[in-house]
């Protein structure tokens, strides 16, 4: 199937740079796509032509409505957008400014980032779990500073379990808010680059946001908040425990953790893990899971994280082999 689509000026920006963005759709979509004066010929079967299309065609309804894409967005909105096709490219592009976060607009870089969006916004718990890098953490704050701009809470509390410290924070030199600095960092990071830092101060010194470690949740019950825990899987059974019923009226709580970089002692089980099992079932609570096709750092960091799971699967793989040689010799470890 041949379908000529012509165009006005400034279409040009959808094709990305060296036409990056029109390589996707014709990846993606199985499609060619042709370029013509004031015009692009698609050539596929139907499905492909008929939803390339409708991406050309939301993307001039975009320009005309004023839509400026910000640098690099416009590429990770169309990987969304061709990723699953029950969503309407326009659609996705003005879903970022339903809500406010603050100084910028963050909008989904990939499908899992918009599904944990959508998560947070639907339902009272939500666990993103997944590699460094995927954007859990940031998003999780994002909407939170959302929710709390549109008044829907009075504050926001951050949580990271001190695993380094044993949290037995006593033992490190310092005032208090100096020895659980440099657990919270990467917390502060989100804030400050959706806020204004004059802002993130006052609200810190209001106590209208709250970052403190786990430890510090024990015998409170949080009404009216946005409670976010992250590094969630150097937590043990018995603290995530206490934080899941920590929740209280009108509040959401986003619980956000790599299994694969465990630091909890030899011995000790992750609270995160047993979580995923006893909660996965429990309505109003999603849980989101997260690849290295949702890393947004650096394209390296990819894949290497793919490159440490075939290292683990393999690692796994051999440790399968030397145990089946020892059944099979009668040897005993």
């Amino acid at each position: 199937m041949r379908k000529t689509i012509e165009f006005g000026a400034g279409i040009e920006s959808l094709f990305g740079t060296l036409d990056e963005n029109l390589r996707l759709i014709e990846e993606r979509l199985q499609v060619r796509v042709h370029l013509l004066p004031n015009a692009v010929e698609l050539e596929g079967d139907l499905a492909g032509v008929t939803r390339a299309e409708e991406i050309f065609a939301d993307y001039q309804r975009l320009r005309r409505e004023g839509f400026v894409f910000p640098n690099g967005d416009l590429h990770d909105l169309l990987r969304v957008a061709l990723d699953d096709p029950r969503v309407g490219f326009h659609a996705l592009a003005q879903s970022g400014r339903q809500r406010t976060f603050g100084k910028k607009t963050v909008q989904p870089k990939s499908l899992n980032q918009r599904r944990y969006m959508e998560a947070i916004a639907r339902d009272d718990m939500v666990l993103g779990i997944g590699p460094a890098g995927t954007g859990k953490t940031y998003l999780a704050v994002a909407m939170a500073v959302a929710a709390l701009l549109a008044k829907d809470v009075n504050r926001i509390i951050l949580a990271r379990p001190a695993v380094e410290a044993g949290e037995r924070l006593g033992f490190l030199p310092g005032t208090l808010q100096e020895k659980i600095d440099p657990y919270l960092r990467p917390l502060y990071d989100a804030l400050y680059d959706l806020l204004e830092a004059e802002k993130v101060e006052r609200l810190l010194e209001r106590n209208t946001i709250e970052i403190a470690p786990l430890a510090f949740m024990r015998g409170r019950t949080l009404n009216d908040s946005f409670i976010i825990l992250d590094e969630a899987q150097n937590t043990t059974p018995e603290q995530m425990k206490m934080f899941v019923t920590r929740l209280g009226f009108n509040s959401k709580a986003v619980i956000t953790g790599d299994v694969t970089q465990i630091d909890l002692p030899a011995g000790r089980a992750s609270g995160l893990l047993q979580a995923v099992e006893v909660l996965g079932q429990v309505d109003g609570i999603s849980i989101i899971y997260f690849d290295e096709r949702d890393v947004v750092r650096h394209h390296l960091v990819q894949r290497i994280i793919r490159a440490y799971e075939l290292h683990r699967g393999e690692a796994a793989g051999d440790t399968r082999q030397l145990s089946l040689l020892h059944e099979g010799t009668g040897e005993s470890g």
